[in-house]
């Protein structure tokens, strides 16, 4: 009987006093995805209230090894000490595949820089404020807020699981930012044999570039759900169900054109208005994307297209006006 494929050994450390106890079933299924959480532990000072929500049966639920550490001097934060010298003490034990960090403290960095040097990887958990560096010395950083709705729903808040299984994230609009980085990923991911972009890939180069990259910040639960959103994209499946994209060929869109908006808006004289085409083709592609500073620019690349005023009409076919596009 063949043996299960191995699962990464982690060691996840977290820092109470930085760390809300809100998100914590969404922590640990998402870490779940990632290993084994082999050692879990959590630093604060237990002799005070608890720290962030981190009640008793909140530990025993999740197996978190409570470790006590006095502040035995104002200002001095001696629970971030302990956590990295306990860091350091699994790093060099040699039994682990990876660490999970979970705080928003940029007192983090040099120790995640140090098990990344190892050789290992850092997975990071904290809030949308968590200062960059930490961010970006994290192979993969994890938003806390987007983990909330899962603990919500499993925490038993039964007002806030209805909603957050009848209305899904805000969605929330793609920026040119965002669009110039999906647009970017997509190209470089191109298989130059096939012409097509295997969105898996798409998904990994995104984390590789992007370490707090992670589609429900922007309102989706899936990667192909925000590509689709983007626009510009055509999509297929291969045997085995995977997912590719492609931006949708030059002359795809001059057909678009020609054979579909066409004949929606022009006059009996063969003219549409050109507003009314870029606004009824918006919704499929963008002319940006394929480097036209105007809808009217693109229109003039086309063979046989006149354009007068702020109208259009085709004698003919329309075809690329520039060679081999």
């Amino acid at each position: 009987m063949n043996s299960p494929e191995k699962q990464d050994r982690l060691a996840v450390l977290i820092d109470a006093d930085n760390a809300s106890a809100a998100a914590v079933s969404g922590l640990f299924a998402e870490i779940a995805k990632l290993g084994i959480a082999s050692v879990k532990r959590i630093y604060g000072d237990w002799s005070r209230p608890e720290p962030q929500g981190w009640k008793k049966d909140v530990l025993l639920r999740h197996a978190l090894m409570p470790v006590q550490q006095f502040a035995y001097t104002t200002g001095k934060d001696a629970t971030d000490m302990k956590l990295i010298i306990d860091a350091m003490d699994l790093l060099y034990s040699g039994t682990f595949d990876g660490f999970c960090l979970v705080s928003s403290d940029s007192d983090f960095t040099p120790l995640a820089a140090r098990i990344r040097d190892n050789g290992l990887t850092v997975y990071g958990f904290g809030r949308r404020n968590t200062p960059e560096a930490f961010r970006q010395f994290c192979d993969r950083f994890f938003y806390l807020e987007n983990l909330q709705e899962t603990t919500a729903a499993e925490e038993g808040d039964k007002s806030t699981a209805a909603t957050a299984t009848t209305a899904p994230p805000a969605r929330k609009i793609i920026t040119e930012a965002l669009r110039d980085l999906l647009n970017k990923a997509v190209k470089d991911c191109i298989d130059d044999t096939t012409g097509w972009a295997f969105v898996g890939r798409i998904g990994t180069y995104l984390r590789q570039t992007q370490p707090d990259f992670n589609t429900r910040s922007f309102g989706y639960d899936k990667l192909s759900s925000l590509l689709k959103a983007l626009g510009g994209l055509q999509f297929r499946h291969d045997d085995a169900r995977r997912m590719y994209c492609r931006r949708i060929p030059y002359s795809d869109l001059l057909k678009l054109l020609s054979n579909d908006a066409m004949p929606k808006f022009r006059n009996r004289d063969g003219w549409a208005k050109i507003h009314a085409l870029e606004t009824y083709l918006a919704s499929r592609w963008s002319y940006q994307e394929y480097g036209f500073a105007s809808f009217t620019a693109l229109l003039e690349t086309v063979h046989n297209a006149e354009i007068r005023n702020d109208s259009v009409r085709l004698t003919q076919a329309a075809t690329p006006a520039i060679a081999g596009e």
